[in-house]
């Protein structure tokens, strides 16, 4: 099978992660932090590592300012809905995923309000007067996605951080896309929240998440119960990472992704990024050329765009193509990617796109086996359709 549905989850694994994986379910088989035996200790520890690697990876202050979720989408409710409350505005970009969407959704019915930035593709001072303009004196929270779910556009959140501070307000930024492939720094780039989904450019296993944040204190708590700490006590822990993490937490996707961070980091992203890169441009210069596909975006170039592209065939159902390809082993994404926030704004709301995304596993005779397969189903496809007409 020729896999291009990365920007879901990357496949497959590294060796090491999957290693990791499989010995942590051999070793590490009793619950960190709830007893003093070896085995609780050892499993401790394993937790502590990753959190460490994870903590040095996003530059964080410490070890403590790292939660494990059981996804982004989990990182990012607990952020929205432990610090929005009543009466608070939130902006927020008009490319979000449903992970934001949805939840903030929920948070209108309470009272909490929404503004949608418009971003300007290419013109990264054009976003930022966006988001600056949409700043209220009640706006209590910026949430910005970091790469497009969809179209791969690139946001400058190190400057849409920085004109949130001058009003005193923090962003949450949604890494599911970047992490792993572009730098993400949690104080060099002034993230108060950082959610990020570790299965994707982190190469770890499903059921992973990330909040990295170094105020976690300062977020009301989603789930209560268990931390291992302070059990006397009916109240949640007020202390981080503690506060943030109640219940087991998934030792062997964990243990998975200290694996998966070191292989990033022996990888190097910039290394990852130019693999990337260099095999979207040749998707998307073949598709270019292809009669009846439709581009939406610019070629991907890491500052703009992230090697991820989107397109559609000209008067043929996005699910029809991805399954075009399905048929011939080709791997992709098709129809709204759970963000039809993205798809209103390119126009593609009511007929979705499909959506290629590569690995660093991916090779260049995985993508000419695509854009071979692609130009026959979008013959075969035209064919069909135009005999319905």
């Amino acid at each position: 099978m020729i896999y291009l549905d990365n920007a879901a989850t990357t496949w497959p694994k590294p060796p090491a992660v999957q290693n990791a994986v499989a010995s942590a379910l051999h070793r590490f088989g009793a619950n960190p932090g709830r007893g003093g035996h070896a085995m609780s200790m050892a499993t401790a520890e394993e937790v502590y590592r990753t959190r460490c690697a994870a903590a040095d990876f996003f530059h964080a202050p410490g070890p403590e300012c790292v939660a494990f979720t059981m996804n982004c989408t989990h990182a990012l409710n607990a952020v929205l809905k432990g610090w929005l409350r009543p009466g608070d505005h939130v902006v927020v970009s008009c490319l979000e995923h449903n992970a934001v969407m949805r939840p903030l959704q929920k948070l209108t019915a309470g009272g909490v309000t929404v503004t949608q930035a418009r971003v300007v593709p290419g013109d990264n001072d054009a976003t930022l007067d966006a988001f600056r303009r949409a700043m209220r004196e009640e706006t209590r929270l910026v949430v910005c996605t970091h790469v497009s779910n969809v179209w791969g556009v690139r946001l400058p959140v190190a400057r849409i951080a920085a004109m949130a501070h001058l009003y005193g307000v923090p962003i949450c930024v949604d890494a599911a896309q970047s992490a792993g492939i572009f730098p993400v720094f949690l104080e060099e780039d002034g993230i108060d929240f950082l959610c990020a989904a570790p299965h994707k450019g982190l190469y770890a296993p499903m059921g992973t998440g990330l909040l990295v944040t170094s105020r976690g204190e300062e977020l009301d708590t989603l789930l209560e119960g268990g931390t291992g700490t302070n059990s006397l006590s009916p109240e949640q822990p007020g202390e981080m990472p503690e506060r943030l993490e109640s219940g087991t937490v998934n030792v062997p996707g964990i243990a998975g992704l200290r694996a998966g961070l070191a292989f990033v980091r022996e990888k190097g992203t910039e290394r990852i990024l130019s693999h990337e890169l260099e095999l979207m441009r040749a998707v998307y210069r073949a598709l270019r050329a292809t009669h009846g596909v439709e581009l939406f975006t610019g070629e991907p170039d890491g500052e703009t765009y992230a090697p991820v592209v989107s397109f559609r065939v000209r008067g043929v159902p996005s699910e029809e193509t991805a399954a075009a390809l399905a048929s011939q082993g080709v791997a992709v994404r098709a129809g709204l990617h759970c963000a039809p926030a993205a798809h209103a704004f390119f126009g593609t709301l009511e007929t979705g796109a499909v959506r290629v995304c590569p690995s660093a596993f991916t090779t260049g005779r995985d993508v000419q086996g695509f854009i071979t397969a692609l130009r026959r189903g979008v013959r075969n496809s035209q064919a069909v359709h135009k005999e319905k007409l």
